[in-house]
């Protein structure tokens, strides 16, 4: 599996994890696996750069619900550092849709259908050893970015528990089923 990061990829190969101590993995939970059960449902996005002269929508992030509307949300990423001044703004668009093989997954679906197969991998997953998974994808739920940060938070303060203690780190440390 290759991990992207700014143009940087990297090579991740889940036999190589014994050459670390632990791994806190957040990548798709069927891609660790490479796809051995099949593939989970995900949504990926498109995003669309445009620039703006003046303010264009006055916040940060705006979502829009509307059937009629293609896009799902536009951030306008000067109103994230407030404490500097731009006359002009970068925004972008995001379009959401089905996740294909050569896309980048953002979202779990999650969906009933589907269950049955999440179970085969966390049934694997719940016998590892040093590694814990973590994040939408790594746990395969739907997450809003303050439930991420307070796992990620609780996360590390488990695994520097674990490290004291002389225990395992468990292989999730939220519920997922």
């Amino acid at each position: 599996m290759k991990i992207s990061l700014c143009n940087y990829s990297v090579e991740f190969a889940a036999e190589n994890r014994d050459s670390y101590d632990h791994v806190f993995y957040s990548g798709p939970l069927d891609a660790f696996y490479s796809y051995q059960h099949g593939r989970l449902g995900y949504r990926t996005l498109d995003f669309e750069r445009f620039t703006w002269q003046g303010d264009y929508q006055g916040c940060a992030v705006m979502n829009y619900c509307s059937v009629d509307v293609p896009y799902t949300r536009i951030t306008e990423h000067k109103y994230f550092s407030p404490w500097e001044s731009h006359e002009g703004s970068v925004c972008y668009k995001e379009y959401s849709r089905a996740c294909g093989e050569d896309d980048i997954p953002y979202y779990p679906i999650r969906q009933m259908g589907e269950m049955a197969l999440l179970d085969k991998y966390l049934s694997l997953a719940e016998n590892e050893k040093n590694i814990t998974f973590v994040g939408r994808l790594g746990t395969y739920r739907y997450l809003d970015m303050d439930v991420t940060i307070a796992e990620a938070l609780k996360t590390a303060d488990k695994y520097l528990s674990s490290l004291s203690n002389d225990e395992a780190m468990p292989v999730f440390v939220a519920d997922v089923r």
